[in-house]
């Protein structure tokens, strides 16, 4: 018997078959059809992940470029460039809300609809961001209108993740939930590498035509995506525990206060976790862009291409390190990420002060591939197995964001901060870095190894 903050829990032997969900322990083998809305729930897992994280992304990409010139026109480059990081943040402050509300929805009505929900509202107002007027067409209505679209993003994106892990770790094998869990990180990663490619694509153009309207073709391409990962969804079945935890009528009523009368230590655990992924992931994926191109004059194709390539790997790898904490357990895999951001990051920066294209990516593939997404795929396991069924989705959902807060969505604005109060220097950022990987290595090692942790539905 083990015990995670304070729920009942039993670890099952490795060696044996499971059926399909994560609270089962019998040895049946998976019917056919049981296998076949496993891999349907993974595919959706993957593609809506990924059309609704090259959504989000899109926007702190453009951020980095574009949105400080057309939408904050008025203000000198720096100021901005921490504008448009502001607006971006901004995304981040109703996350908490979204998971909430969707994470709660989720414990209560089922996974499948909420998915639908956000990817709906995601693709709706990021398409809406690619035929919105600039500053010099309507003045200070541009940046208002682009910041109540943000914030709508930032509703959707509360519960999308969340809500796509505890789909996808409710469908595994308990022997396998760390690979199985691992994907929907590589719907993310491949949002990273649609959102920069499609920037990517579109620098391509002459300079005069791009910021005409050559920035708006990706937000635009968001209504096909849209269209896509709808069709997707709605054909996916319900969550088996979930399934089985309504005909038991053992749902929570009130799911996110469970999670804060019952599970506090975990919820904790899960937040402090997040620190450094969650700030890695906004540093290194976003604001090194700006940081490249107006603080080194690198042109931003070369870190648009380097965030790709490395992203790239990152989502090829991502399966790899789930699959690698199925074996010797989740804590290990996720630690080694939190190390190499902390000892990392200054080399990241020596790097980039080259501005050689070939140290350029490497410093990005150094901190992605083997800092980012260690930690990012084995979250998603480790947060499932964190949380009882019954208040999963509203466990995961708010520590994410809660976390986002204070990490992601700040992260680019407090860099930019740093560097300009610092006169430009490198060093201030690299001690938040350190300091934010130091709370999350502490979280890590009073947190419970939690791989083969099965509950019963009714807890």
């Amino acid at each position: 018997m083990n015990t995670i903050a304070g729920t009942r829990g039993h670890r099952v032997d490795h060696g044996r078959p499971h059926a399909i969900g994560p609270a089962s322990s019998s040895t049946e083998a998976p019917s056919e059809a049981e296998v076949r809305a496993r891999k349907m729930a993974l595919r959706s897992s993957v593609i809506g992940t990924a059309l609704e994280w090259y959504d989000f992304f899109l926007y702190g990409t453009a951020a980095a470029i574009v949105f400080n010139v057309l939408f904050f026109t008025k203000l000198d480059p720096m100021m901005g460039t921490l504008a448009a990081f502001g607006s971006y943040a901004l995304g981040f402050v109703v996350r908490p809300l979204g998971g909430f509300v969707f994470g709660h929805l989720g414990d209560k009505m089922g996974r499948k609809n909420v998915l639908v929900v956000t990817l709906l509202m995601m693709g709706l107002s990021t398409t809406l961001i690619g035929v919105l007027p600039t500053y010099a067409s309507v003045g200070i209505a541009a940046p208002i209108l682009l910041t109540l679209l943000r914030l709508v993003q930032g509703f959707a994106a509360g519960a999308e993740f969340g809500g796509a892990v505890t789909m996808s770790a409710e469908y595994a094998p308990v022997e396998k939930r760390g690979y199985y869990a691992s994907w929907p990180g590589v719907g993310v990663a491949l949002g990273v590498v649609l959102s920069a490619g499609a920037f990517a694509l579109v620098r391509m153009l002459p300079e005069a035509d791009f910021m005409s309207y050559g920035w708006r073709i990706p937000f635009l391409l968001s209504s096909i995506g849209l269209a896509v990962g709808i069709y997707i969804r709605l054909f996916v079945q319900e969550s088996p525990t979930f399934e089985k935890m309504k005909a038991r009528k053992t749902v929570a009523k009130a799911p996110v206060k469970a999670v804060w009368q019952e599970q506090k230590r975990s919820l904790l655990i899960a937040i402090g976790a997040r620190f450094s992924e969650n700030t890695a992931g906004y540093i290194f994926q976003v604001w090194a862009l700006s940081y490249l191109t107006t603080q080194l004059k690198v042109p931003a194709s070369i870190g648009l291409t380097a965030v790709l390539i490395a992203a790239g790997i990152g989502a090829l790898l991502n399966p790899v390190w789930g699959a690698l904490s199925d074996r010797i357990g989740r804590r290990p895999v996720y630690i080694l990420g939190i190390l190499v951001m902390i000892f990392g990051a200054l080399p990241f920066f020596w790097m980039l002060e080259t501005r050689e294209t070939p140290m350029i990516i490497g410093g990005f593939i150094l901190m992605i591939v083997f800092g980012l997404y260690p930690m990012f795929s084995v979250q998603a396991a480790f947060f499932a197995e964190l949380f009882p069924p019954r208040m999963r989705m509203s466990g995961i959902c708010t520590a994410r964001e809660l976390s986002s807060v204070i990490t992601g969505g700040m992260a680019p604005v407090i860099a930019t901060g740093l560097l300009a109060y610092y006169g430009g220097s490198y060093y201030p950022i690299v001690a938040y870095i350190v300091f934010m990987g130091a709370v999350a290595l502490v979280a890590l090692l009073v947190a419970p190894e939690t791989r083969g942790i099965v509950y019963d539905e009714d807890q």
